[in-house]
């Protein structure tokens, strides 16, 4: 086992057996309670934010122009960025920025983040305005039409995605192999490769394929999961004399891990060795994934100690499979041990490394632990989203609603927008301890923040209203709801 190293995060670690169990109290003080007015000539972008966050839906517009802020093109980039998950909300600052003086054009970025948002949540007719936006501008690109792609396949709209390559021209941009490359990811990390594998047979005499493609085919058939195919396609690729570069390699790995074909997957990595090709602390880190989720955790250290004798340094992610494997294996104090490892190499522990920790003690119903766990990682770094709706979830489902809006008010405090995820957990905890008031005005906030509220947790909050006779208050949220999207969000 790897040998506990001191550092300032593994002593945080330590103290988690050592703290007073968690009160609403301990949890207000951390990071609840109303923001201080933000003095002048503060950044911009957190001012921005913090308006979009706490102004009311209908007055939005008036705050922003009543603030004085001026968003130049870089800040309005940043704070999209921020609201990429509330597509209508996003849209609407988007709207105001571009309008708030003459001339401005808004960054690539900005209109890809845009774009993607506005897809999440359906809005395709909003989303192809701001693509003729970009043309009479010029600055539309083949990435442009990959966002689409991407966001297309992942609906499950294939036949969009496919009329979005073939639309290309008709903007003014040339397809050519990327766009054809991200046409192929598309598909296939949405469960569409053998339409990808069409596609490609369909083009390959327009576009000559590269290692790049072939690997791109690759991770398709790896995700099937269809070992023969992938192999044929790589025998293919060979054949036309693409060369396999150490992308194609980490995605022949990483598909034979999953298949369970761990010994095969070693021998990938040995025989890229003997070929000069150096793996990359990525294979690593699947590698060591995956003895950690069939529990060899010693075969996960061996593999992890060789790859530092082999020369190759270590990075956060192969660093995060390691205390992953330890998690799994309920070898919590080697988890902890391994932080404090990172930390040493100068190597800082991420949101990840703590979710993987967080979810693990949650599942082994070690609740207090990972109460405590969690008010430590947030003095070593920022929550992400996954890691506010894992502990709201814990509390819900521990009966322990005051906590899950203690975590809820420290968020808010903190400018991170709640995900679609992490408002449907709040609102199905409140549904499920019969706070049907609560619920509807979280589910309002949802839709006023432009967040696209899922059907199974719209649909639990409609069957308690028609239960409890409260028909205006659905129709009321229904009609909310139709100003967002344009598809009904249940039978």
């Amino acid at each position: 086992m790897m040998r506990p190293r001191p550092s300032s995060c593994t002593k945080l670690w330590r103290m988690t057996t050592k703290t007073t169990p968690p009160t609403a109290r301990s949890m207000s003080n951390s990071g609840s309670g109303v923001q201080q007015q933000l003095p002048a000539g503060v950044d911009p972008c957190h001012k921005l934010c913090k308006i979009m966050l706490s102004c009311p839906n209908a007055g939005l517009e008036q705050a922003l122009d009543a603030s004085g802020v001026r968003a130049f093109p870089d800040v309005a980039e940043q704070v999209l960025l921020r609201f990429e998950n509330a597509g209508m909300l996003a849209y609407r600052f988007f709207d105001w920025a571009r309008r708030q003086q003459r001339g401005y054009v808004h960054t690539v970025r900005a209109y890809h983040t845009m774009i993607a948002a506005l897809a999440k949540i359906r809005q395709y007719k909003l989303m192809w305005e701001l693509v003729a936006a970009m043309r009479a501008q010029g600055a539309l690109n083949v990435e442009t039409f990959c966002v689409i792609m991407r966001k297309y396949a992942r609906a499950h709209r294939v036949e969009e995605a496919l009329y979005t390559f073939d639309v290309m021209e008709k903007y003014g941009v040339a397809p050519n192999l990327a766009a054809l490359g991200g046409l192929l990811g598309a598909l296939g990390k949405s469960k569409n490769v053998r339409k990808a594998q069409e596609v490609f047979d369909k083009m390959r005499d327009r576009f000559e394929p590269d290692a790049k493609t072939y690997s791109i085919l690759l991770e398709g058939w790896g995700r099937a999961p269809n070992l023969p195919k992938m192999r044929e396609v790589y025998q293919e690729m060979l054949d036309r004399g693409c060369e396999p570069d150490i992308v194609t390699y980490g995605i022949i790995v990483d598909a034979l891990c999953k298949a369970g074909r761990m010994e095969e997957a070693v021998d990938v990595v040995r025989d890229m060795s003997h070929r000069g090709c150096l793996p990359t602390p990525f294979i690593y880190s699947v590698l060591v994934h995956t003895y950690g989720v069939e529990k060899r955790i010693e075969d996960a250290v061996d593999t992890f100690l060789e790859m530092e004798r082999n020369g190759v340094k270590p990075d956060v992610v192969v660093y995060n499979a390691l205390v992953g494997a330890f998690c799994k294996a309920n070898k919590f104090e080697n988890a902890f041990s391994v932080v404090g490892d990172m930390e040493d190499k100068g190597i800082t522990p991420v949101a990840r490394t703590f979710n993987i920790v967080l979810n693990s003690l949650i599942t082994a119903q070690r609740y207090e632990e990972a109460y405590r766990v969690f008010r430590r990682m947030i003095k070593c770094c920022e929550p992400d989203s996954d890691t506010y709706t894992v502990m709201i979830k814990m509390f819900c489902e521990t009966n322990r609603l005051e906590m899950a809006s203690k975590v809820w008010k420290y968020m808010g405090k903190k400018q991170f927008l709640p995900s679609m995820h992490t408002f449907s957990v709040l609102i199905n905890g409140l549904c499920q301890k019969g706070e049907l008031d609560r619920a509807c005005v979280m589910l309002e906030d949802m839709i006023e923040k432009g967040i696209r509220p899922p059907g199974t947790t719209f649909g639990k909050l409609r069957r308690l209203l028609l239960k409890e006779g409260r028909e205006d208050v659905l129709k009321f949220l229904v009609d909310k709801m139709n100003v967002l999207i344009q598809e009904p969000l249940c039978d």
